[in-house]
């Protein structure tokens, strides 16, 4: 999965903007505003990735630091993925603990 390019932080208010340009801030925050659909798409690949690095065995300020989001927001995500039912469980490492083979073949000896 490609990481989208982060999102450049405003350098005005919606105040500064609408006495700037004579409007209300509702209509500067309306215009500017993200589209509902786009948010949710990548809000739900930032969680998806979250839960992803979590079972890769990372911590959650790695993650934090890897996704440039606080360790709060990781944190919330993760709790909140439990509470859904989702298997958070990491990943066997490669040479740690018995591989399914080896417990078989011990189980038919």
């Amino acid at each position: 999965m490609t990481q989208e390019p982060m999102r450049e932080r405003r350098t005005a208010t919606a105040r500064e903007l609408a006495d700037r340009f004579g409007v209300s801030p509702r209509t500067v925050l309306r215009m500017v505003a993200e589209e509902r659909a786009v948010y949710e798409g990548r809000s739900r690949q930032r969680r998806d990735r979250i839960v992803e690095l979590h079972r890769q065995g990372l911590k959650g300020y790695e993650i934090a630091r890897e996704l440039s989001v606080s360790a709060g927001l990781v944190s919330i995500r993760l709790r909140e993925a439990r509470s859904a039912g989702i298997d958070l469980s990491r990943y066997a490492e490669p040479g740690k603990g018995e591989s399914s083979t080896e417990f078989l073949d011990d189980a038919t000896a």
